[in-house]
């Protein structure tokens, strides 16, 4: 059990639901704890506080009559704001998108209220989440709740500060290439992305269409299954869903590490990791092998490839998904000049709505999807995907998980990795999950053993796709090993 049981979703909800406490208390102490700590931490672009407390006296009404408002009872979701919902803005923290109001409720939105769970407010981002800090959010950079002066990762950056802030029971986040793992990891909470098409991407507003996933940032593990319990299956408005059954997570969660085949993969212990993190990923080896689990070695030689791979993919993606903010049928209009053609206006538009590194990545991804550089970039990209999805197979024939560092680097100081490339480096562990479409979790493994003061450290696990409640089993067995 995480450490922060008391914090967990499961005894939160258990206290409501048994009348220990009320949703309307709860809600209440998180709106008073919102409004002091948000200012410093800029975590929430907003909160609905007079919603909140209207659900929530709902959801005691349900239970004062003897009804089960739903596993996730009186929770308080924080929402990412790239994902649709009524209430507020989703601005995708853009300027682009500063006034839009959505006219519906994504999917796992509506799930988590089906639940009753209570949408808490709208987190901040990296623009149209893009970035691996949350500083390139139009309404400046979330600050990470462990360190002020450094960044809480990206893009889910302002989900995962809510969560480790305790400002949210969970949040939802979204992860094109590391975006829900590389938060948790730097912040100190868990992360989970699932398998491509296992949770409805209907009102996520898309960067990456073929790599985009939505995922919870929560205390623990068990969290994190249960929230996935609640989205998870499929959506017929969502073409890319599957139709694939969904096991129940939380009957196999605390199985324990015996008997499980876990890959370390030669390519994931390098040079490139800090020797800190080398050091307590091995260390939870060793404990994992002491508690039954045995340890398979094994090459990913495909792994370096995948941040090129990615930024060749999602780009291009980018590039056609956000076309239609022209300025014409939604979004920001820059001021028409007289005699303006409608190519200028177009053009003025997007270069005021849009901040640099969107930008940036618009004109790579036109760039590799351009007439003369198509073959040479995208196709090859496309086949080099097929080869990491092979390589990937192949190793799940040996073990049941895959198990490495989340991050090559502990969190870094605001404003200091500002050259793209050692941005997009942050990338490395996590991308070919994205580009596989199978599921991973980032766990938190440093805290109570490393020296005070010391930052997070994350633990990523990768399972074959659908393979979710094998993945949360592996990640118990980690959390548990951390407390022991």
């Amino acid at each position: 059990m995480s450490s922060n049981h008391h914090d967990d979703l499961t005894a939160r909800t258990e206290a409501i639901r048994s009348g220990k406490t009320t949703a309307v208390d709860r809600m209440q102490t998180l709106l008073a704890r919102i409004e002091e700590s948000n200012p410093d931490l800029n975590a929430y672009h907003e909160s609905f506080a007079g919603e909140s407390i209207a659900r929530a006296e709902q959801i005691d009404a349900a239970i004062a009559a003897g009804e089960d408002p739903g596993p996730l009872a009186g929770a308080a979701i924080a929402i990412k704001d790239n994902i649709c919902t009524r209430l507020g803005r989703t601005t995708c923290s853009s300027r682009m998108l500063e006034h839009y109001q959505s006219p519906f409720d994504a999917t796992v939105v509506e799930r988590i209220e089906a639940a009753g769970g209570i949408v808490v407010g709208k987190t901040n981002l990296d623009e149209f989440a893009m970035g691996s800090s949350s500083e390139h959010c139009a309404w400046g950079p979330v600050r990470n709740p462990r360190d002020r002066e450094r960044v809480p990762g990206g893009s889910s950056g302002g989900s995962a500060a809510a969560v480790v802030a305790d400002l949210a029971d969970a949040a939802l986040g979204s992860d094109t290439g590391g975006s829900i793992r590389q938060p948790a990891a730097f912040c100190g909470c868990v992360g989970f992305k699932p398998t491509y098409g296992r949770i409805s991407r209907w009102g996520l507003v898309a960067f990456g269409s073929s790599l985009d996933q939505i995922g919870p940032l929560t205390h623990s593990v068990r969290d994190a299954a249960l929230m996935y319990s609640v989205m998870a299956g499929v959506d017929h408005r969502d073409s890319t869903s599957a139709e694939v059954k969904v096991d129940d997570p939380l009957s196999s969660v605390d199985e324990g590490a015996n008997g499980l085949r876990i890959g370390v993969a030669r390519e994931y212990l390098s040079e490139r990791t800090s020797p800190e993190i080398t050091r307590l990923v091995q260390q939870k080896i060793e404990k994992l092998k002491a508690e039954g689990a045995s340890i398979v070695e094994l090459d990913l030689p495909l792994t370096d490839h995948g941040i090129s791979t990615y930024y060749v993919i999602a780009p291009a993606e980018a590039s056609s998904n956000l076309a239609r903010y022209d300025g014409i049928r939604y979004g920001h209009r820059a001021e028409s000049v007289p005699g303006e053609s409608l190519e200028d206006l177009y053009a003025r538009t997007r270069s005021e709505g849009f901040g640099p590194e969107v930008q940036r990545r618009i004109m790579l991804g036109t760039y590799v999807l351009s007439a003369g550089y198509y073959d040479a970039y995208y196709k090859r990209a496309l086949q080099v995907r097929r080869l990491i999805k092979n390589e990937f197979d192949q190793a799940f024939s040996q073990c049941d998980v895959l198990l490495g560092p989340t991050t090559p680097t502990t969190a870094f100081r605001i404003g200091e990795e500002m050259d793209p490339l050692s941005m997009y480096l942050n990338d490395v562990y996590t991308v070919n999950a994205n580009i596989a479409g199978i599921c991973a979790i980032s766990v938190p493994i440093s805290g109570d053993d490393s020296s005070a003061g010391a930052l997070p450290v994350g633990l990523h696990l990768q399972a074959q796709a659908f393979n979710e409640p094998m993945l949360f089993r592996a990640a118990s067995a980690v959390e548990a090993g951390n407390q022991a």
